[in-house]
């Protein structure tokens, strides 16, 4: 569905258009800066009864939402600020590894990062203060050693890897990941 076709169910669903409710959640403070785009969805989904998809075709619509709109690099640097700084060195590395295998676009959100072989993702990067996780794209692959299931972790994925320690970048972890590229 394109998002187009979402505003249209949305005015035909509750009689409002995207000013209708720019003009709404700049009454409810959700035009800040601070607000983070599952603010806005919540209050879509409580207030209106849209669903995920619907209101995140409004959150584009409204197109201010704090970090939605930042450079790529500005996400990229906010994902390894703080405690988390010591994983920078260990994206980059597997980052230099999957360019060694074509070209590699990043789309970051304020959670994640993601890998794409042109519009195809077939990896994703979470850094948290402890561990790098990196989720890989494997369709009908089995897990092993380092490589287990997504499981609710990220459903854009099949398989996760848990890096606990840089070192844990692995030549096994990075044909995880050349697989990936080349399945996408």
């Amino acid at each position: 569905m394109t998002s187009q076709a979402y505003l249209d169910t949305i005015k035909a669903k509750t009689g409002l258009g995207p000013e209708d409710f720019r003009v709404a959640a700049a009454a409810k403070g959700l035009l800040g800066t601070d607000v983070k785009t599952a603010d806005i969805v919540a209050w879509l989904k409580a207030d209106y009864g849209l669903g995920t998809g619907h209101s995140m075709a409004l959150v584009s619509a409204l197109g201010q939402v704090a970090g939605q709109r930042l450079p790529v690099e500005e996400k990229i640097n906010a994902q390894f600020s703080g405690a988390k700084a010591h994983w920078r060195g260990t994206y980059e590395r597997l980052l230099a590894a999957a360019r060694e295998l074509g070209e590699v676009n990043l789309a970051p959100t304020n959670s994640y990062i993601s890998l794409l072989k042109g519009t195809g993702k077939f990896a994703i990067v979470q850094v948290t203060a402890g561990r790098l996780d990196l989720g890989l794209k494997l369709p009908r692959v089995e897990g092993a050693d380092v490589l287990e299931a997504s499981g609710s972790w990220n459903s854009m994925v099949t398989h996760r890897v848990r890096l606990a320690d840089p070192a844990d970048l692995t030549p096994e972890v990075l044909a995880w990941l050349r697989r990936a590229y080349e399945i996408a």
